[in-house]
């Protein structure tokens, strides 16, 4: 059974940063691509970043590219969200996922965590 838990949310001032973290058990054998969406009141589930199996490949969504850095820890099987410059539109529930390679699509992600609360106040 994956499981999949994240940490690290919280309020934080705007112009501020947060790490989440999202730790993965369970997993036995194939590789597998790691991301993050985010969800805000009353809108739609959206991609945030993706990294590949091998770290080497990462992608962004455009809101975020600049200000967010994904990275994962092999050894812990875990990947992080780093969030600097971070902006009252950041704030949202957000989610780490699995998938077979990386996406931006939230359909070719197949295991998902319990989410954790960003609030960015202005």
């Amino acid at each position: 059974q994956v499981q999949l838990v994240e940490s690290g949310g919280g309020l934080v001032q705007a112009g501020g940063s947060l790490r989440l973290s999202c730790a993965a058990s369970g997993y036995s054998g194939s590789s597998y691509a790691m991301g993050w969406f985010r969800q805000a009141p009353g809108k739609e589930r959206e991609f945030v970043a993706t990294v590949s199996w091998s770290g080497a490949i990462t992608y962004y969504s455009d809101s975020v590219k600049g200000r967010f850095t994904i990275s994962r820890v092999y050894a812990k099987n875990t990947v992080y969200l780093l969030m600097n410059s971070l902006k009252p539109e950041d704030t949202g529930v957000y989610y780490c996922a699995t998938a077979p390679a990386t996406s931006r699509l939230r359909a070719a992600y197949t295991n998902w965590g319990q989410g954790t609360q960003v609030t960015v106040s202005s």
